[in-house]
């Protein structure tokens, strides 16, 4: 079941946001060679804590930190660690955040250091990917528009979507209806509401779109051992067009 929000309800999930995009303004401020993914973890953690929220992923089905963080052939929900970055690295950083009893989750991929210029050019083409699914979220039309968005730009730039994992509601619930899946056809799926919030959050895969699931039962790999990227925000259905809450002017995602 679909629940729609409310503009108080909306308010609520942008404070989320915000404190979920400034904790991941202070995450990018440590990346760098050397630093390990436990240390960005327990600095969004203090970070989300001191301003009176909590990390929406920490338990969440036994999940035991608080972001995720995705290495290079890592797709998504890779655990944070003892493992270092290197400079070239590719590095996704998913942060979601519970406050006021309502949920805020966006994922950016940034470059450690400097990367080459198929990594840039990946990167460049999975935040590309999420814009126009954004975009496509219009009151009216379908979830398949959205998919279809995404999958068509992905696709004709010689990558592949990953399928197996997708965006999805949220308010209350960290993950609602409907599930958002970032391939489809044009035309078919539920249509499109005022006041449905989910997200957009296309993993874009340098080769083919077959994923493993490791052995800690939480991070996925590509098949192939390419790599992968990831962006995400999180966007309400409104009379205006579609609206971005994880995004804000004076934060650079």
């Amino acid at each position: 079941m679909i629940l729609l929000k409310t503009a108080k309800e909306i308010a609520l999930i942008r404070a989320s946001c915000r404190l979920a995009a400034e904790a991941m303004a202070v995450v990018m401020e440590q990346i760098r060679p050397g630093v390990s993914t436990a240390f960005l973890d327990d600095t969004a953690e203090r970070y989300i804590r001191r301003h009176g929220g909590e990390a929406s992923a920490k338990g969440y089905h036994g999940y035991p930190r608080s972001i995720c963080v995705s290495v290079n052939d890592e797709v998504v929900h890779g655990i944070p660690g003892d493992r270092l970055l290197h400079e070239g690295d590719l590095l996704a950083v998913d942060i979601a955040v519970k406050k006021d009893g309502y949920h805020g989750d966006m994922n950016v991929t940034f470059a450690v250091g400097a990367i080459d210029d198929e990594g840039r050019r990946l990167m460049a083409a999975t935040q590309e990917a999420m814009e126009r699914g954004i975009a496509a979220a219009v009151a009216g039309q379908r979830l398949g528009d959205i998919g279809w968005a995404i999958q068509s730009f992905v696709e004709d730039q010689g990558y592949s979507i990953v399928r197996e994992y997708c965006g999805h509601g949220l308010g209350r619930g960290f993950h609602e209806d409907p599930q958002v899946l970032h391939f489809g056809t044009p035309g078919t799926g539920r249509r499109l509401q005022h006041g449905m919030v989910f997200t957009v959050e296309p993993m874009v895969n340098q080769g083919g779109p077959d994923v493993v699931l490791q052995d800690d039962g939480w991070t996925a790999v590509t098949a192939d051992g390419r790599l992968s990227a990831q962006f995400e925000h999180t966007v309400a259905v409104s009379p205006e067009g579609p609206v971005v809450l994880s995004r804000f002017a004076d934060l650079p995602f």
